[in-house]
This record gives C-alpha cells, sequence and structure tokens, in this order.
C-alpha cells in the first residue's frame, strides 16, 4: 500500500512481517515483526496508513495469546506498538476515519455467541484519538448544529481577514495545504471507545463518514447481506440496498467520501451516498488460459505452501525437495483436473500427516445418476419384489394415511414389476422429491393395494439412520444400567451437537447418575474446551428458598460422573476432546485406541476449483508432545466384534456402563 504521501510503500513479507519500501532511498524497514501476528490463511492480516504518513492502524497479538487486538505503530518502526484495544474479545479490520482523528474496527464483544466456540455477532467500533474528535462525536443533533453554525461563522470571519490581507497584493498560485500531522492523545484513549452499529449482526464491513454522522454497514439479519446505514445524532437506522439472499464484504469508502464500494450482488458494486442509488461496476474481459502451465504453477504452490505453513518447520522429517521433484515428473502427462487432484494427494500423503490431501469440486454432472429412497431397509432376500424389513420412524412411508407395513413387499413401483434379477437402485434413479406408485402386499392377508410416497435423498436417510442408531444406543444404554445412566452422541465437535449434549444431559437425564458420551464416528471441529468444562463441573453450592431444594451451582454444568467411548473413527477434534478430557481428570476413555490427528487445518482452495489441507497449528499436551501422530490409548481397550455387532450388541457401549457403574 502506497503511502498518502506517495513517497513509501508499505508491505507484508513472508505473511506477518510489516515493512515500509523508501521510493527515494531505496531502503527498507521494519515496523511490525512477524512475530506479533500469526496468519492462518492467506490475506488475513490488516493494517492502514494514517493520513499524515506517520503511522499504521494495525492487527497484532501479544505473545502467547491468538487473540487479534487493534493497536497503533509509528510507521519509523522504532517505538512499540500502543494497544487500544486491551480487550479479551478482541477486534479485527482497523481502518482510519474522520481524517485521522478516530480507528474504526470490528468486535464481538457485545453481540451474542454461540452456545459453543463457532461464532458470534459482531459491531463496529470506534476509537477515538484525541478527546476534542470524542466530545464532537457525542454531542446531540441540536448540539451538533450550534457546534457547525459556530464553525462556519469563525471560517467566514477568518476568510475576511485573508481578504484584507491580501487586498493590494499579486495573488499568489494555490498550493495544496500540507496535511497536518496526527494528534493522539494517549490518555484515557481506551475510556474513548465507542460502539457504532445499533445492534450486533453479521455484519461483514463497517465504515465511518468523513464527518462522523454516519455509519455505513453490511449486515445480515434475514436471508442476506443487505447495505445499511445508522445516523449517529438522530439515532434513525435504514437498509440502503438489499441484495438478496448472498455474501457481501470489503465495504469501502472513496476518497471523496460519497460512494461505497463494496464485493457483492455477483461482482463489485457501489452506493452513491448522495444520488442514493446502487450501481455494479462493470467488468469485462478475456484471458487465453494454459490449462498445463497452470497447474505447473499450482503444483509449486501447493508445495511452497506446505513449506512455509505447515506445522513443524522440519515436516517431520521429510524430504520435501526430493518428494517434489518425484512427483513433478508425472504433471506432463495430466489433462484434467480429478488426475491433478490425485497427484497432489500423493505428494501431500508424503507428509505423514493428518487434515492433508487434495481434491477437484468442479465439473459437476447435470442430471447425475441419483439414488432415491424411501425410509425403508428391506430384507435380504432374492425376490421378486421387495420384502420390507423396517420402517424408519419420520420417514416417506410414515405420512399420515399410510399402510405401509413392516412384513409388506413392494411388487411394482410405478407400474415396473420389481424383478429379481434387476438391481432395485434402477427403480428409484433420480426420483428424489418427486411422487412414486406402489403396488404393494401384505402377505398375512394377501391384500393388495396402491400407495404414492415422495422418496427423499442418500442424505435425508442418513439422517435418519443415524437417530434410529442413537435411540438404538440410547435404549441399550438404558436397560444395561437399569435407568441409572443417560447416553448422548456427539455427532461433530460444532455449536449443534453440544446444544444436543447440553439439552439431552440437563434436560432428560437430569435426575441420572452418570452419562455415556459417545464420540464415535466424529470427523471433528472445535469444541474440545467447551464440552470437556461442560461436563466437568463441580458442586459449590446450593440453592434452597424457603426449605425448598432448586437444585446446585454450576446448574449449567454436568456434575455427576460420565464416561468418554471412542473409537478408531474419531478425527481431528474429536481426537483433542478426549485428550482434554483425561488431561482434566474427569473419567475414564473406553473403546479402541485414536490416531494422533489433533491438528488444526486450513483448507485452501484454487482458481480452478481445486482444494487443499495443511495442517498448520500443531497442538502439544502437558508432556511436550505434539498430539498429531501421538495415537491415544485408552483406559479400558473394548473393540467390536463383527459377529456381536450383526445380532445387535455394542460392546463398548456394554463396556462403558459397566466402567460408569462401578
Amino acid at each position: 500500500a502506497y503511502s498518502p504521501d506517495g513517497k513509501e510503500v508499505a508491505y507484508l513479507e513472508e505473511r506477518t512481517t510489516l515493512k515500509v519500501l523508501n521510493l527515494a532511498s531505496k531502503q527498507t524497514r521494519t515496523v511490525m515483526p512477524g512475530d506479533r501476528n500469526y496468519s492462518y490463511a492467506d490475506g488475513d492480516q490488516s493494517y492502514a496508513w494514517s493520513p499524515d504518513s506517520k503511522w499504521f492502524a494495525v492487527n497484532f497479538l501479544h505473545p502467547e495469546q491468538w487473540i487479534g487486538q487493534v493497536g497503533l505503530v509509528k510507521a519509523t518502526g522504532m517505538e512499540p506498538i500502543i494497544d487500544l484495544t486491551r480487550s479479551g474479545y478482541g477486534g479485527y479490520g482497523p481502518r482510519w476515519a474522520m481524517d485521522g482523528n478516530a480507528v474504526v474496527y470490528v468486535s464481538d464483544r457485545d453481540g451474542m455467541k454461540n452456545h459453543a466456540s463457532w461464532g458470534s455477532q459482531g459491531d463496529a467500533y470506534a476509537i477515538f484519538l484525541t478527546n476534542e474528535a470524542y466530545d464532537t462525536f457525542k454531542l446531540n443533533k441540536e448540539e451538533a448544529a450550534l457546534a457547525k453554525e459556530d464553525e462556519e461563522k469563525n471560517e467566514e470571519d477568518k476568510d475576511e481577514k485573508e481578504e484584507e490581507k491580501a487586498k493590494g497584493k499579486k495573488k499568489e498560485e494555490e498550493k495544496d495545504k500540507p496535511v497536518e500531522p496526527l494528534k493522539i492523545d494517549l490518555d484515557g484513549i481506551t475510556e474513548r471507545r465507542v460502539r457504532l452499529t445499533p445492534n450486533s449482526s453479521d455484519l461483514s464491513g463497517a465504515v465511518l463518514s468523513k464527518d462522523g454522522e454516519k455509519v455505513w454497514y453490511l449486515a445480515a439479519f434475514e436471508k442476506g447481506t443487505d447495505l445499511w446505514q445508522y445516523e449517529v445524532r438522530s439515532r434513525e437506522t435504514k437498509i440502503l440496498h438489499k441484495m438478496g439472499d448472498g455474501w457481501a464484504g470489503g465495504l469501502m469508502l472513496d476518497k471523496e467520501g460519497k460512494k461505497l464500494f463494496y464485493m457483492g450482488d455477483g461482482g463489485i458494486s457501489y452506493y452513491d451516498t448522495e444520488k442514493s442509488e446502487n450501481k455494479s461496476v462493470g467488468i469485462n474481459g478475456e484471458m487465453v488460459l494454459n490449462e498445463g502451465a497452470e497447474r505447473a504453477y499450482l503444483y509449486e504452490h501447493i508445495w511452497r505452501q506446505v513449506k512455509k505453513k505447515f506445522y513443524r518447520e522440519d515436516l517431520q522429517g521429510v524430504d520435501w525437495d526430493k518428494y517434489k521433484a518425484e512427483y513433478q515428473r508425472f504433471l506432463p502427462y495430466i489433462n484434467n483436473n480429478h488426475d491433478m487432484a490425485e497427484l497432489c494427494s500423493e505428494l501431500l500423503g508424503e507428509l505423514n500427516a493428518s487434515h492433508t490431501g487434495a481434491g477437484y469440486g468442479g465439473d459437476e454432472v447435470q442430471n447425475a445418476d441419483a439414488t432415491a429412497y424411501l425410509g425403508l431397509l428391506y430384507a435380504l432376500e432374492p425376490g421378486p419384489g421387495l420384502r420390507i424389513a423396517e420402517v424408519l420412524p419420520n420417514g416417506p412411508a410414515t405420512k399420515d394415511g399410510s399402510r405401509i407395513k413392516a412384513g409388506h413387499v413392494i411388487e411394482r413401483i410405478d407400474g415396473e414389476v420389481v424383478a429379481a434379477d434387476v438391481d432395485p437402485a434402477r427403480y428409484f434413479n433420480r426420483k428424489a422429491g418427486r411422487y412414486m406408485l406402489l403396488d404393494l402386499l401384505d402377505p398375512k392377508t394377501n391384500t393388495r393395494w396402491t400407495q404414492t410416497v415422495k422418496p427423499i435423498t442418500s442424505w435425508e436417510e442418513n439422517q435418519l439412520l443415524y437417530k434410529r442408531w442413537v435411540e438404538k444406543c440410547r435404549h441399550l444404554v438404558d436397560s444395561l444400567s437399569g435407568g441409572k445412566l443417560g447416553y448422548v452422541h456427539v455427532r461433530g465437535m460444532n455449536d449443534h451437537s453440544f446444544r444436543v449434549v447440553y439439552e439431552e444431559a440437563l434436560g432428560r437425564y437430569h435426575d441420572r447418575e452418570g452419562l455415556v458420551v459417545d464420540t464415535r464416528f466424529n470427523g471433528g471441529g472445535w469444541l474440545h474446551d467447551d464440552l470437556a468444562t461442560f461436563l466437568n463441573g463441580k458442586t459449590y453450592m446450593r440453592m434452597e428458598p424457603r426449605g425448598q431444594k432448586l437444585g446446585t451451582e454450576p446448574q449449567f454444568k454436568w456434575q455427576k460422573p460420565s464416561v468418554v467411548v471412542m473409537s478408531e473413527g474419531n478425527y481431528s477434534d474429536a481426537h483433542m476432546f478426549p485428550v482434554t478430557y483425561r488431561a482434566m481428570g474427569i473419567g475414564k476413555l473406553v473403546g479402541m485406541p485414536v490416531a494422533g490427528t489433533g491438528t488444526a487445518v486450513w483448507w485452501e482452495g484454487l482458481q480452478n476449483d481445486m482444494w487443499f489441507g495443511i495442517p498448520q497449528v500443531g497442538m502439544i499436551d502437558n508432556n511436550g508432545n505434539y498430539l498429531e501422530n501421538q495415537q491415544l490409548e485408552p483406559d479400558v481397550k473394548q473393540a467390536l466384534d463383527p459377529g456381536a455387532v450383526s445380532t445387535g450388541r455394542d460392546q463398548q457401549l456394554e463396556e462403558a456402563v459397566k466402567v460408569l457403574m462401578q
């Protein structure tokens, strides 16, 4: 970024080191060292020149704390960072406003947060650098009008005096006024913070008008992001432009302070605040794409990204240069991105780490084969017809008026006989969401009838199967424990799964003596601390008005014993959670060993619709060892025997109940 005076250029070296190049001397200097930030995803760093080219507004980190702060740093690089926010909530995306009298940023300090560590609402804030600017901003509508009148009168008097001095003198050529150096009053600066947005929201950008009287921001309250305006003096809010269902961001105010540019509406657009109209910025261009050359570049890019961002600088001892050459020789023979993704997956696999691999999401096949489902499980019989072994609850076949029961036989589908020598999937191809006519037989009564059913997708039936499995596990734990224990399954390490655990544990199972926490087949996310903290409630107080026992504190945590069930299918944060559970001494782990995959990943998308993963943030236990490639052993090892599983037994749950009942 060029400095406003045009004399210097600021840039990032190795993603996080803020440097400045002086265009006259060609000398560079470091303004902020790289260890004051961490770049998780490319393009996630924020800095901005001050109007007088003497300062930067920056995002930075305190040592050993991954919470973004907003600060000021002298462009000389000779002075320490001034922390403006000093907040555990953090702040992001600082920008200068009101000709350098304020710094605007975004934070979730006042917004509602998800129940677990997955997102929150944001607001825009301003920190005023002088008491004068702060006092002016805080004026009400009437006070601001009087202040404006006084200012205009003073300007008129000043102009008259200058005209008097200029009488009889040759008028000099007008020159641009030099930018006045910023005035920064650090005393009490953190008390001059103001919340700019009237409501917390899914905020994706905010700017303050040059006079500080309007806040323009991009926020999603309904279906998508809209452009809003808030009048500071009158406290009136309105939508300037409604965009529909999509996302918008990158809000910027032009130099004159009249046009708002943003990314949205399918491209680059701007809103003219004077004319109250929204327009798209037309972009039209062509390029000749050399796909082979592009793949060669992307291969180099992936290799370089891993070298720079892998969680260990030594890449776990892998000779990365050697493997680059080994796989690079196949590039000339690759003519499609599916094979390209496979090649890159093979390369990344040499790292012997989790969260690697590459894929390709393009070339979607239109009207591709897709089997629909009726929410029915069928008996393993040769046919003809499909004998129903089980009807899944809440599936298509359980709608009001349906006569379909287990034991019935589907003889025809849309008039076609269900033959013994035909794959039944053929009858359901591309039928999801479209009514089908079934001819059915009840063998017990020899009754035949027809019924229409609307099939669902494979994903929808999988949800029914999952609920069926959870219900079976719940019933098993209940019966094995004689109604003394509760059961919850943590499907993913996310907010929704946490809410299920919270609801079930403190609701359905509030009076149970213990809780079986099943984490099998959990693919991860980020929930380990929230979940472990919830299960680690320690009673410290009772609530009792006039002898009525209302409960104990902490009432919103599980205060009784628990046990965690884990398996070979646990991955990523579903590895980190049982590690956390054990480290906090909450209870025992039952099941099978979990592979060491507890590392934070960045999945980078590429311009050709490919993606690849880099495990970037290593997690280290209290013994100083990385969780990556460190297998987690259960306290009680219990495998699942296929023969027992086929009869409906779950030996891991059986063992978990036994351990918790001891």
